[in-house]
Formats: C-alpha cells, structure tokens, sequence
C-alpha cells in the first residue's frame, strides 16, 4: 500500500525522531538495517528496523488488520530472527494508521500454549497531534491524530507545512502529507488545505516509484499511479486504466513525470498513443 511505503520513507529519512517518539531516547548512533532477514526472506514495504546504539527498533506500518500471517505471530517470528541475527534487546512497534474497531489493532501479544510474545501497539487515531505538529518528520501522520475538529487539525497541518523553511523539505513534507491525509479526508478538501502546486513539483513520486523499480515491484507503481491519477482527474474509463496497467516499471516512472503537465484526460491518452505501440 502507498500510505505504508510513505510512513516507510519517513522513518528511513528521519530514524531519530521515530526512535524519539517511540522509545523515547536520543541517540547519534542510528542505523537503518536491511528488511530482508536470514532464513526464508520475509519482506514487506511497511517494515523498517532501526539500530540505536544496542538496541532495534523493529516498526511495522499497517493500514489494514489482515495480514498472512497475523500480525501477532509476524511480530514473533520477526523478533525471534532479529536476536539471532544482532544479538541485542529488540523493541517492537506496530502502528495502525486507520481508525477501525478490529480487535487485532488492540492487541499487543502472541500467545499460544507456553508461548507469550509482547509487543506495542500504537493507533494514530489515539495519538495527542501536538507530538506531530511540532515535529517536521512526523507532521505528515498529524492528520490521522485524535481530534475533535478534523478540518481544523488538517487546516493546522497545513500551516506547519507553509512554515517549512526549506523548499524542497516543504515540497516533499506537503505530498507525504497529502498522501496519508487521504486515508481521512476527501481529497477536494485535502487540495484546497495543501496546495496541489507543491505536491506536484515534489519528487515523491518518483522516490515511491524508484523504490517500485527497484524491487521489481510493477503493480506496486501501477496502484501508486493510478491513485494519483484518479485524484487528479477523477474516476477514468476503464480501458484507459488498463492501457497504463499494461505498463514496465520504467514506463510508469516516466509518465508519473510527466502526467503532472496534463490539463485532463485527453493528455493522458494522447501520451499513451505517442509513446506505447
């Protein structure tokens, strides 16, 4: 899913606030580590480990409940594999970015027989927005925090974004933002608050499509697009969406370039008649 890729590359570019805000220490010595563990290779996108000092932070992002296998034992498999592999303490995070009333987002251990697993379970829809609206790394989960005036947080996150000295930070905090915004508020309103300008000159798409190529992962790109398009331009006919399906890697990457250029429709098709035989 592209809300968890995005929390991924949040984490991987900002370790120490993640390491701040979850396990409450400072650190110098961060280190992102590889996804892939020994044995039978488990990999997912929304998981990322963080060495911090001896010490891992072990997070998992999750958007929906159902995994294979459960969320509980992949939190216990994944621990047991981290100490055999490093050898230190391993504290583990799983955070639900939807609100939903499953029981598997208030769980936070695997049990069977003699066997008692723990670890934490975190609900954005729980969390104080003040945390995030102070912090440029973690403001664009802001507007998934607890709130009793939803447009009023999102209309607050939107600020913090304005006041981001940096101009490419601000551009890819505004599409982090925006993207993650969408699993809460219509997109109409997302627009009107975030600034459609920025999030089109950023270059988030092609860092989560350059991702997507890299692990051959086409229809990971395909889903990504084919999102932003259908923002963009709303709902689009069927047979255009299965001419973009269709598509390499490479060339779902060159038109998320240049769909940004597009006045409607029309362009997209035109593209797809020029560049696709």
């Amino acid at each position: 899913m592209s809300f968890d890729n995005v929390c991924k590359v949040l984490a991987e570019k900002y370790p120490a606030d993640f390491v701040r805000w979850l396990i409450g220490e400072e650190s110098t010595n961060i280190t992102v580590l590889r996804t892939e563990l020994s044995l039978e290779p488990i990999r997912a996108d929304s998981v990322i480990f963080i060495q911090a000092g001896n010490r891992i932070l072990h997070i998992e992002f999750q958007t929906l409940t159902k995994s294979n296998p459960a969320i509980p034992f992949r939190m216990l498999d994944y621990c047991v594999r981290l100490k055999r592999l490093y050898k230190c303490s391993v504290t583990q995070v799983v955070i639900f970015l939807q609100e939903t009333d499953d029981e598997i987002a208030f769980t936070e251990e695997y049990r069977e027989e003699s066997t008692i697993h723990s670890y934490r379970a975190v609900r954005m829809w729980e969390q104080d927005s003040r945390w995030f609206l102070g912090n440029s790394a973690l403001l664009p989960l802001a507007p998934l925090c607890r709130t009793d005036s939803p447009r009023e947080l999102l209309s607050q996150v939107s600020q913090e974004v304005a006041r981001i000295a940096d101009r490419e930070t601000r551009q890819n905090t505004a599409a982090y933002t925006e993207i993650l915004a969408g699993l809460r508020f219509e997109k109409d309103l997302i627009r009107q608050l975030l600034s459609e300008d920025l999030m089109q000159e950023s270059v988030i798409y092609q860092d989560i499509l350059h991702k997507g190529e890299e692990r051959g992962e086409q229809k990971e790109a395909f889903r990504f697009l084919n999102r932003q398009l259908n923002r963009r331009f709303g709902e689009i006919d069927s047979s255009i969406i299965d001419r973009v399906r269709v598509l390499s890697t490479e060339q779902l990457e060159v038109l998320g370039e240049e769909f940004l250029s597009f006045s409607d429709v029309s362009d997209l098709v035109a593209w797809l008649e020029r560049n696709i035989k």
